[in-house]
């Protein structure tokens, strides 16, 4: 059973199929793109933890510039796939730049489920749950208690695209072909993790969105893998390549422009992807004065070279990622996967393993987990066994999230406001919440 380009690139959008587009150049995922790029949520990404939390420097990357980063090498990839795809199958009545622009809307929106302080905040969440599982997780389902203990940025960011932005009409209301590149794991919580299998490493929906998930599914035709699971939609594998370029290479860009890998380094590091097959030294390069000039001029070469990598990766590996047999990554499956490698190891001792990470992201531990402690019981318990405190803090909660009809609703209605906090925020409410500061004078 093939997947079939017609239904994976579907412009009709989830909760108003009726919608046809104005008919004019501007195309329905270009009006996602557009959606989500003037959205509250993504301009929250701003102050949200990319690599260095709370970083002082105005040029290191934040999750916002990164996805804006991320989405601009997907429109390419993605581009370049569209003109194989338009190849392999002629009928169908698609420009390359179509499939770019699918690429570049689900790129943009890949982070935007991400809780304050990044993976680590996501590991803070899934550890606050485990310890108090025998208080807030007795009595619901296994699917239930799966969502809070694997908690998952992923799955968050779906909430958030498909009914968080617009609770009374799904989300941004995008397009089913977008919605389904955006779902790297498009498969539910309780289910076993495979890390040899791409798709099965994580979760992509709570089983509070199972049904919207279900109905993208089966919308565009993704394969089934049982019960609440499927295969990728392809060009999900297209974004995630686009991401996994990104991160790791301009990862070592901010790291070289931070003073914690020497020139040396980045550039042993990323001359073999620049110049592969012995390409010639450009006479740009050589004109460049400086460390950082030729730091940048690699990485825009590198990504160039990893682009047209992964789309060798696409190509050869086409039949089997049409059929949902495919579990790997573009990018490491490409020719340049012994580069990646070392570029990461590198990354995680002299980037992301520094003290000052290591000190900001315990102390979003502290920081989560505290307002946790706080949020929950607010939320939680019934109005009789609220404390005075709870009762002042519910108040301070925002209303869309404390409607929640059942303890599982309400405990997703403290994850939801606690993920969709910019670090500095999180960083304020969880010190004013515990008495360390005030607000300003009321008047």
């Amino acid at each position: 059973m093939a997947m079939e380009w017609e239904r994976l690139v579907s412009t009709l959008r989830l909760g108003r199929e009726d919608d046809r587009g104005d008919g004019g150049s501007r195309t329905a995922y270009l009006r996602d793109w557009d959606r989500l790029v003037y959205s509250s949520a993504f301009r929250r990404l701003q102050d949200k933890t990319q690599v260095f939390p709370l970083s002082d420097s105005d040029y290191v990357r934040t999750r916002l510039t990164h996805s804006i980063e991320v989405s601009s090498v997907g429109r390419s990839l993605g581009m370049l796939c569209g003109e194989f795809i338009g190849q392999r199958v002629p009928a169908l009545a698609m420009a390359p730049q179509d499939f770019g622009s699918i690429v570049a809307a689900a790129c943009l929106a890949h982070d935007i489920g991400n809780p304050p302080f990044g993976h680590s905040g996501e590991a803070a969440i899934q550890s606050w749950f485990a310890e108090h599982a025998g208080r807030w997780l007795d009595g619901l389902s296994e699917r239930e208690r799966q969502d809070f203990l694997r908690f998952e940025g992923n799955a968050q960011g779906f909430r958030l695209v498909t009914r968080l932005q617009n609770a009374v009409d799904h989300g941004f209301q995008l397009t089913y072909a977008v919605l389904a590149a955006f779902m790297k794991y498009p498969r539910a919580s309780e289910l076993p993790r495979a890390k040899d299998r791409i798709s099965e490493k994580k979760f992509g929906y709570f089983g509070d969105d199972a049904a919207t998930a279900e109905r993208i599914a089966a919308r565009v035709g993704l394969v089934p893998k049982g019960p609440g699971a499927w295969a990728r939609h392809p060009l999900a594998f297209v974004m995630e390549a686009a991401d996994d370029i990104c991160y790791g290479i301009v990862d070592l860009e901010d790291g070289h422009r931070l003073g914690r890998v020497s020139f040396d380094e980045a550039c042993a590091l990323l001359w073999p992807i620049a110049f592969a097959d012995g390409a010639a030294e450009s006479p740009s390069y050589r004109q460049l004065a400086d460390d950082t000039g030729r730091v940048e001029y690699l990485r825009a070469r590198a990504i160039g070279k990893l682009i047209a990598a992964a789309l060798d990766v696409f190509r050869d590996h086409y039949d089997d990622i049409m059929a949902g047999r495919f579990e790997r990554d573009l990018a490491g499956a490409s020719r340049f996967a012994p580069e990646l490698q070392a570029i990461a190891a590198l990354s995680r001792e002299r980037i992301y393993a520094t003290p000052s990470v290591l000190q900001i992201e315990a102390a979003g531990f502290e920081i989560l987990g505290g307002l946790l402690g706080k949020i929950v019981p607010a939320l939680v318990k019934p109005e009789a066994a609220r404390t005075p405190a709870d009762r002042k803090i519910a108040q301070i909660i925002p209303q869309q999230f404390s409607r929640g009809a059942t303890p599982y609703a309400r405990l997703l209605g403290a994850t939801d406001y606690i993920a969709g906090m910019t670090d500095s925020f999180a960083l304020k409410l969880f010190r004013r919440l515990h008495g360390i500061e005030l607000p300003g004078t009321i008047v």
